[in-house]
């Protein structure tokens, strides 16, 4: 006989800070990616804003960029349907949980984190407890979901492996409590570059607005900024160590038309830089068109906005809070009155 029952598919856990207007960096080093993986697996989806205060934030325009982030979400293509779609802040079992992982995380380990270093340089003026722990927090919001994977790009490496870390500690202390996640590296995805400066990862925070793209940059700002891209003198269009800028403007090229590099040499061979960079911008115009327009859709809904994350986050936390209760029983709490 047939079996008809349904494989269960496997959990994907993956959240992104709702700071400010998302990049083309965001977009197709990992935002992209996040919509193909609704199709072949149980996805878990959240704006982790609990994260965000660890940089002082002026809480009107939190508010605002909060809401935004999750229109832009869902213009992208995150559909509340399929995937569980929530606002971390709204399910509490995240600051819960992080308070016992912190207690089963070593000074040490926090005090190896590069990004605690590297923020802490940046806002030295508010080396925060927050700032230091934040790690704890990211595990907690990976191991509430028992998530069999995770996205991770080179820099979120060390955060997963610290998770994964002390997940197999609790686990040895106790008994089997938390799944211990594995990395999930993107089919598709790359790790885009300052327009500017294309040694350095592409991000909003960069003083030099001509560096990045913004999702909701106009036609007229994209088709500048690339044209005004840094490359090299060699004036020819091809993959090779040492010409960051093309292999750059490349990478974002072959995102968006899914063509490979040799193709991509192939079509340019004999033609110049001016006529590369405008072909990159017209296909990122292109590509974010369908997206601002949806944006500017929801974002103005706000009913719409409010029933979707109203919806998800008694769904996130008829999860969280299984797996939450387990690890309090296994450390020797009381049982919750609620």
């Amino acid at each position: 006989m047939e079996n008809t029952a349904e494989i269960k598919k496997k959990r994907v856990l993956s959240m992104i800070q709702p700071t400010g207007v998302f990049t083309l960096g965001n977009y197709l080093g990992a935002l992209k990616n996040f919509v193909a993986l609704q199709d072949d697996y149980e996805c878990v989806y959240a704006l982790a804003d609990l994260h965000a205060i660890t940089v002082r934030q002026e809480p009107a325009a939190f508010r605002k960029n909060t809401l935004s982030a999750y229109a832009m979400m869902l213009a992208l293509g995150i559909d509340p349907e399929k995937s569980i779609f929530f606002i971390q802040s709204q399910v509490p079992e995240h600051a819960q949980l992080a308070w016992i992982l912190n207690c089963y995380t070593q000074f040490g380990e926090l005090s190896r984190m590069t990004q605690f270093k590297d923020k802490s340089e940046k806002h030295a003026d508010n080396v925060n407890a927050g700032l230091f722990t934040y790690p704890c927090l990211m595990a907690a919001d990976i191991l509430l979901y028992n998530a069999d994977y995770v996205p991770v790009g080179a820099d979120q490496k060390q955060h997963l492996e610290l998770a994964r870390n002390v997940a197999e500690r609790f686990n040895g202390l106790y008994s089997p409590t938390f799944v211990v996640p594995e990395g999930l590296i993107p089919k598709t995805g790359a790790r885009i570059m300052s327009l500017q400066d294309p040694t350095k990862k592409m991000s909003k925070s960069d003083d030099n607005t001509a560096s990045f793209i913004t999702m909701l940059d106009t036609p007229d700002q994209i088709m500048k900024k690339f044209k005004r891209a840094v490359t090299d003198s060699e004036a020819c269009v091809r993959y090779a160590e040492g010409k960051d800028g093309i292999n750059n403007l490349m990478g974002i090229y072959s995102c968006i038309t899914g063509k490979s590099y040799g193709e991509i040499e192939r079509e340019f061979d004999g033609r110049g830089y001016g006529d590369f960079k405008t072909a990159v911008g017209e296909a990122v115009v292109g590509e974010l068109a369908p997206i601002q327009a949806r944006y500017n859709e929801f974002v103005k809904d706000k009913a719409y906005l409010e029933k979707c994350y109203s919806e998800a986050a008694p769904r996130a936390e008829a999860i969280a809070r299984r797996t939450l209760q387990k690890a309090m029983r296994k450390v020797g709490y009381l049982p919750p009155i609620r």
